[in-house]
């Protein structure tokens, strides 16, 4: 099943070095099998199996791979504040994730602040730093559809961030080593270059434990989460199966 409800929140996983376990699906036991776009006048669902294959949602009307709904009343009403309360948290998500962003770049600063790194080494970090949570604040404020956060998306972001950030930090602590090695002191140049060629396994963990702090946050949502589940119970498609459009602990 993917997650439900915007790659703002999926961006936790992606943007923080792979912090899955604070993403909606856990944190909130919220996941769907469908896609999810927020258009201007309407919500649209979709997913490749089973039927229905696309829902659409617009002023309490329903529509099913196509076919208009016959809806009772209550049920009218029901689906409208569906998508009303779905509209009205997609910014509160999408500022969980623009938060998330901020707290990576703040603990990648402070790790690397404790490397002694050289001066236009830091001026560099900082200058990359910088342009990536730029580019993923643009990101996640531009985007409507969880289409825009599929496929290896996660792992291409991750891999992005490192190849552009880790050699840099790997190449000044290498430097260092070369300059303790030089002096004489062969204990720390070992130290050094140890530290060096584990970054990548070591900094990750770390990070990960900074971004525990995004949490609660997170489970701020879940309320509105199971709001949104229950408003949808009960309602079927044209063809009379359940949209299941949203499911809470399965």
């Amino acid at each position: 099943m993917r997650h439900l409800l915007f790659p703002s929140v999926l961006m936790l996983a992606f943007v923080s070095a792979g912090v899955h376990a604070q993403d909606l699906a856990t944190t909130c036991q919220a996941s769907s099998s469908y896609d999810l776009t927020l258009k201007p006048d309407s919500v649209m669902f979709d997913r490749p199996q089973p039927a229905p294959f696309h829902v659409e949602l617009h002023d309490g009307g329903l529509r099913t791979d196509g076919a208009a709904v016959r809806l009772s009343a209550e049920d009218q009403d029901r689906l409208a504040l569906f998508e009303r309360e779905l509209r009205a948290l997609a910014p509160r998500a999408k500022n969980v994730a623009q938060n998330g962003v901020d707290l990576l770049a703040q603990g990648m600063r402070e790790e690397a602040a404790g490397m002694g790194l050289g001066v236009d080494t830091q001026a560099t970090l900082n200058q990359r730093l910088a342009s990536r949570v730029a580019e993923l604040k643009q990101r996640i404020a531009a985007s409507n559809s969880t289409h825009d956060w599929q496929g290896d998306m996660a792992d291409q972001y991750a891999n992005q961030i490192a190849g552009d950030l880790l050699p840099l930090l790997a190449g000044d602590l290498g430097q260092q080593a070369v300059q303790a090695a030089m002096s004489g002191d062969l204990q720390a140049a070992a130290s050094l270059r140890d530290r060096a060629s584990d970054l990548a396994t070591q900094l990750r963990p770390r990070l990960e434990g900074r971004m525990q702090a995004l949490r609660p946050q997170i489970q701020a949502l879940c309320p509105s989460i199971q709001r949104l589940a229950e408003l949808q119970q009960g309602v079927r498609g044209s063809k009379g199966q359940p949209l299941n459009l949203l499911r809470i602990g399965q």
